[in-house]
């Protein structure tokens, strides 16, 4: 089983403006911890997540919708703080743009002292989004990750500016990061927005230097790239209809550690690939994020969905 670590939330959809400002708003369960818990087990994975959850209706209803998707909540936090709002825009390419109400919320106050003991059947953590960078979760985090390193840790940077702009709070958290992670997946919107003059391959290329056994990198719909030591292998996503790009990533992530939830050393795992077995791997994640996209917002696929999909492009 993965422990995720983060963020769970409300996002809210603009459906309709009406006459004198009034607002129409389509609210669905949301972060992208919470995503990707979720997406691990519809695709037939073993996952927990580990986060403040309020007592509040939004944490009541966040709480049912992960005992429905039969995501384990042994490692929930429960507090009487209240739920993270995020306002959500959608592009007419679909891209999504966020406006987030966070500040003394359940999952964003997470300190250290309200870390649970991590049991014996978590395989690995995954950390990722506002949650390592905002305090005090993002200490707490930190502390876990490095308490918690002789574990399999994945990490997804997930940038978001319009929570923390401060790209020198991210790059610290970041490179802290790297030194304990075991695989990293980040997509070429972050690193723009960390390093807008740097490549995006080049950066990845540096980061496979350190301590990562894989560093993946998502191009959108262009590319998928993982970087291991010296290899670069390259898998370019069959082209979807896209609705919007919500939870994209977040089911990429899910994707992959999918993947390794059956290995008993998932980093030995990412180390000893051969390549085809990689290109595999890229093709389901990149697959699994497909079908999130052709779907409003971030409504993630399960394995069946996946399977069919593969069959159909494989005739």
């Amino acid at each position: 089983m993965f422990l995720i670590c983060g963020e769970a939330l409300y996002d809210f959809f603009l459906s309709e403006e009406g006459a004198s400002g009034t607002l129409e708003f389509d609210a669905r369960p949301g972060g992208s911890p919470f995503n990707v818990s979720i997406g691990m087990q519809r695709l037939g994975g073993a996952a927990a997540l580990l986060t403040g959850l309020s007592n509040d209706m939004l944490g009541a209803r966040l709480g049912a919708v992960l005992q429905a998707e039969r995501v384990n909540r042994d490692y929930l936090v429960h507090t009487g703080r209240r739920t993270t709002l995020s306002l959500v825009g959608v592009d007419d390419t679909g891209g999504p743009s966020y406006a987030f109400y966070g500040a003394g919320s359940a999952d964003c106050s997470l300190a250290e002292a309200d870390l649970p003991v991590i049991g014996d059947d978590v395989r690995g953590l995954h950390f990722g989004s506002y949650s390592i960078a905002v305090k005090p979760v993002a200490d707490a985090f930190a502390a876990l990750a490095t308490r918690e390193a002789g574990r399999f840790i994945s990490l997804d940077p997930n940038v978001r500016p319009t929570i923390e702009p401060d790209m020198a709070v991210w790059h610290q958290r970041i490179e802290a990061m790297l030194g304990v992670a075991d695989l990293v997946k980040v997509s070429d919107e972050d690193i723009a927005a960390l390093m807008p003059d740097a490549d995006p391959l080049e950066v990845v290329q540096d980061w496979a230097q350190r301590h990562p056994a894989m560093v993946v990198l998502t191009r959108g719909g262009s590319e998928a790239v993982a970087v291991r030591g010296r290899d670069v292998v390259r898998w370019r996503p069959h082209p979807v209809t896209v609705v919007d790009t919500v939870g994209a990533g977040d089911t990429f992530m899910a994707a992959l550690l999918t993947v390794l939830d059956g290995q008993d050393d998932p980093a030995g795992y990412l180390g000893q690939m051969g390549i085809k077995d990689i290109e595999a791997m890229l093709r389901y994640a990149a697959t699994a994020a497909g079908i999130t996209c052709s779907r409003r917002g971030a409504d993630l696929p399960g394995h069946d969905d996946v399977a069919a999909m593969l069959a159909e492009r494989a005739r």
